[in-house]
């Protein structure tokens, strides 16, 4: 007998864009132009710093705290004329941060995705890949310079916490291009503040020196684009049983194409907080193309679109050894091949849960 499991699943397709819950995102709005160092939390709107480390704030309105050229470096804003700059590693443990209240409270046992963009300023001789995010009940205002541990946050009087560790695959060490940082996590109900940083000590901060080495002894990154949004916009939920074959029904590929687009995430993102709270269950990921082409080079296009759907789970966090996948070319197709919108249908991605 199969066993039914408390997983939910997204059948139809996810709704539009969603709202960004992060005020002015891009910091865009501002008090006064930046003329200093160490701004950010005096004068950008709806963000402040949780911490007494010296956050930047730099703008094209500014000569001082100017984009693309400032003291760090060059790059320009990802979107608009403005973006943040902070240490995410630097002597002692001293740290930056940014912090900022939601357009309203998470609600309970919502999925919700976390992103943003960053990039390495030139003047830094580090590069990291722990990024890191905790959602608060109330404002944080600590007399430290240092990090912002789990241990230092959980021993905060009259507040909550969730923390979120962004592991990225890779150093981003590229000093010229901007690099997004994603996640995805089940709100406990109490989310209000948003703050970003790294929150590891310099000991367990996983870091390489870059290529060139500089004068400032950190990694100091550039930040803009920051994003929060509510990946639940669902209309129908059916229960999966383990051993039975599903369609991923807002991933179907273009012709001769593998990658995964943006309206795919709310369907995923249910998948692997399921597969987060059921450590025993293991998750095998099914490729299929239409009857184009030849056969050798369908099933290497259908062992590639498996693979496109298992590095997202690798990526978030999943062990290698619960997630696999399987190309089966044009063998199994879903309906005829007779007209362009059958073949579409079989380009498809189907899974199953399984019990080890």
């Amino acid at each position: 007998m199969k066993a039914v499991l408390g997983l939910f699943f997204l059948m139809l397709p996810f709704l539009g864009n969603a709202q960004n819950l992060v005020k002015n995102p891009s910091f865009e709005g501002y008090l006064e132009c930046p003329n200093a160092l160490g701004t950010f939390g005096t004068q950008v709107q709806h963000w402040s710093t949780p911490t007494q480390g010296s956050t930047d704030y730099f703008n094209t309105c500014s000569k001082v705290m100017s984009a693309p050229e400032n003291f760090n470096g060059v790059q320009s804003p990802k979107s608009g004329n403005a973006y943040a700059g902070f240490y995410f590693y630097a002597p002692g443990d001293y740290r930056e941060y940014i912090q900022t209240e939601l357009t309203r409270t998470l609600k309970k046992d919502g999925i919700y995705k976390l992103e943003f963009y960053v990039s390495l300023a030139e003047g830094s001789d580090f590069a990291v890949k722990d990024f890191g995010a905790a959602l608060s009940y109330k404002p944080l205002d600590i007399d430290t310079k240092k990090e912002l541990s789990k241990g230092r946050l959980f021993r905060t009087k009259g507040n909550r916490f969730q923390v979120l560790e962004i592991n990225h695959s890779d150093f981003h060490e590229d000093k010229s291009v901007w690099l997004k940082i994603k996640t995805s996590f089940t709100a406990k109900g109490f989310e209000k503040y948003l703050i970003l940083g790294n929150l590891r000590d310099n000991k367990t901060t996983r870091k390489v020196q870059t290529k060139r080495k500089e004068t400032k002894k950190g990694a100091y990154y550039y930040i803009d684009m920051v994003s929060l949004t509510s990946l639940d916009n669902r209309e129908s939920m059916e229960v999966i049983e383990t051993d039975t074959l599903y369609v991923f029904q807002n991933i179907q590929f273009d012709f001769d194409q593998f990658q995964i687009g943006e309206k795919a995430e709310g369907e995923l993102a249910l998948v692997l907080e399921k597969l987060r709270k059921n450590e025993g269950l293991k998750l095998e990921i099914h490729g299929h193309t239409d009857d184009l082409g030849a056969n050798e080079y369908n099933q290497v296009l259908s062992e590639k679109r498996a693979k496109a759907i298992a590095d997202y789970f690798l990526g978030e966090g999943i062990e290698a050894n619960r997630i696999s996948w399987f190309g089966h070319g044009a063998k199994k197709p879903m309906v005829s091949n007779t007209s362009d919108q059958d073949r579409a249908k079989n380009r498809r991605v189907e899974f199953q849960v399984v019990f080890p």
